[in-house]
């Protein structure tokens, strides 16, 4: 593993217990340029995950909690007449930063969440006929409560689509429990994070990971699970091209990650659904009897035939 990337883990760490896999995750979100959406009940750490990473690589960084009244142009950013000049001005919106963190984004509008559909795909903002290209790197980390409906609005599954990965803290072991106590006992332990790398090195590793190999039988296995997901009956919505391409660039960071320049089936296998699970819509059958979409991609998976060589 790059020295860079074991200090980022590290660094983080020291603010969630015990959930070295969600944290390897979402660094391997980072790594591929992707988005997350961070889904789980309110209080098991998703806030702290976002400000950790975002402090521990150095980076700007913006919170904007979404209610039913935040208007797109709070993302965005608007433009508004300079009185001294008399001419147009721009500001900028909670989207210019390294990483935002957009709590509870399904209590936004609809309106309000189309908002970041552009930020997430093209990293730009088109604000009255002007283009805006965003900071390197940039990340949205997306939280939400899958358990309260109440005020909430259901993210379609075009904004779904735009995140690289689901991922979930779950509650934590009575010792961890015990740690996260100590760890919290005098002050947030977030506030007491130095950044131990920049975003240099974060774009640096981004390029680096792109240039993990594939071999074919690897891709055509990416494509196979996807297809998969297309004739299953138990999915009602199967996985696009985004979704391949997705899981393609997250079986590379991983590999990239543990030290590797080509890819193993196992990197597919290991990414599969925390990239793919949030895509489908599952039918009434599979909802019955696998219950979790995360099931679904799993028996999924392993109905598709691994490559040996």
């Amino acid at each position: 593993m790059d020295k860079r990337i074991s200090a980022l883990i590290e660094n983080i760490e020291k603010v969630i217990v015990g959930k070295h896999d969600v944290i390897l995750n979402a660094v391997t979100a980072l790594i591929m340029e992707g988005h997350v959406l961070i889904e789980d009940v309110p209080g098991v750490g998703k806030t702290q995950l976002a400000a950790a990473l975002s402090r521990s690589v150095g980076g700007s960084f913006n919170r904007i909690q979404l209610t039913p009244d935040i208007m797109p142009s709070d993302i965005t950013g608007f433009s508004m007449i300079n009185r001294t000049t008399g001419e147009f001005e721009y500001k900028k919106g909670a989207a210019f930063c390294n990483f935002l963190l957009a709590d509870e984004i399904n209590r936004a509008s609809p309106k309000a969440q189309s908002a970041l559909l552009e930020v997430m795909e093209e990293r730009q903002i088109s604000v009255d006929g002007q283009t805006h290209t965003l900071m390197r790197p940039f990340m949205v980390l997306a939280t939400q409560n899958p358990v309260e409906t109440y005020g909430t609005y259901h993210l379609p599954e075009a904004q779904m689509d735009r995140f690289a990965m689901r991922i979930s803290m779950g509650y934590p072991t009575l010792t961890e429990e015990s740690a996260i106590l100590e760890r919290n006992e005098f002050e947030n332990p977030v506030s007491k994070l130095s950044a131990v790398i920049t975003t240099d090195d974060v774009a640096a590793l981004q390029d680096e990971a792109k240039k993990v190999r594939a071999a074919e039988n690897v891709k055509n296995y990416i494509v196979s699970i996807a297809e998969a997901t297309r004739n299953d009956e138990n999915i009602k919505l199967g996985i696009s091209p985004r979704g391949s391409i997705a899981l393609f660039k997250a079986a590379k960071a991983r590999a990239f990650i543990d030290g590797r320049d080509f890819i193993t089936p196992d990197d597919v296998k290991d990414c599969a659904a925390i990239v793919l699970a949030h895509r489908i819509m599952l039918s009434p059958k599979g909802k019955a009897l696998l219950g979790s979409a995360e099931a679904v991609i799993e028996a999924a998976v392993s109905g598709v035939s691994v490559p040996t060589e």
